[in-house]
């Protein structure tokens, strides 16, 4: 399996994209490229940085991962904001996992080494399936309730001809709900699939809103759908 990853950044955070490189080359991935949209004065093996003008508007995210879906070379893309680190059996759970997705979710944990916005039921329709907030943070093994679910944008792993078909909106930017949007859109042609084999990190303080659903309220839910 071949992938693009790419890196947004608003700029200052070379730090962070070099630890995040590191965590890639350690993967042994046979051909991949590492695009980092921002401003950034890296060079790596492997990477290419795309300037961005900030000025155009504040914190536009939205822009800078659809610019990731027209460069990318290769058909599976993995979008991520500049905290995310790969853990070292990445790629070996995605050989596990197989190929066969549209678009998919692995582990998320965060900075302490919880569960972060994984593999989540969209707040909305989870309280109107009957869950009580905050636990929309489903078992990894649980398949049936994509067209209730969202992808956090801090991370996440899709088809190229998916993104180009349900590009991002860029009249939304950071904290507008622009992960949530592209979700609704999405979930309606292709179902979200989990690769619990593979599993990254972040390393930055981000405070994990959610819990884990319990098996009372996922057997409830399930049986209203």
């Amino acid at each position: 399996m071949d992938f693009t990853f790419g890196v947004i950044t608003s700029g200052g955070n070379d730090d962070n994209l070099n630890l995040i490189v590191d965590t890639i080359e350690k993967l042994a991935i046979g051909k991949y490229e590492i695009l980092v949209i921002g401003a950034s004065s890296i060079s790596r093996k492997n990477v290419k940085v795309v300037p961005f003008n900030e000025a155009q508007k504040i914190a536009w995210i939205t822009r800078k991962k659809n610019l990731i879906t027209n460069l990318a070379t290769y058909e599976n893309i993995v979008y991520l904001h500049d905290y995310v680190v790969f853990n070292p059996d990445w790629y070996k759970g995605f050989l596990k996992s197989g190929d066969d997705f549209k678009l998919c979710m692995n582990i998320i944990l965060d900075k302490q080494g919880k569960r972060y916005r994984d593999w989540t039921l969209w707040v909305e329709d989870g309280l109107k399936l009957g869950v009580t907030s905050p636990n929309f943070l489903l078992p990894y093994s649980e398949g049936s309730l994509s067209k209730y679910m969202y992808f956090s944008g801090a991370y996440w792993v899709a088809k190229k001809h998916v993104m180009l078909e349900f590009p991002l909106n860029e009249t939304l930017c950071w904290d507008q709900g622009e992960d949530v949007e592209w979700s609704k859109r999405v979930r309606q042609k292709y179902n979200f699939s989990m690769n619990p084999f593979s599993k990254v990190e972040l390393i930055k303080d981000k405070h994990a809103i959610f819990r884990d659903i319990n098996e009372q309220e996922l057997k409830r839910i399930k049986g209203v759908i």
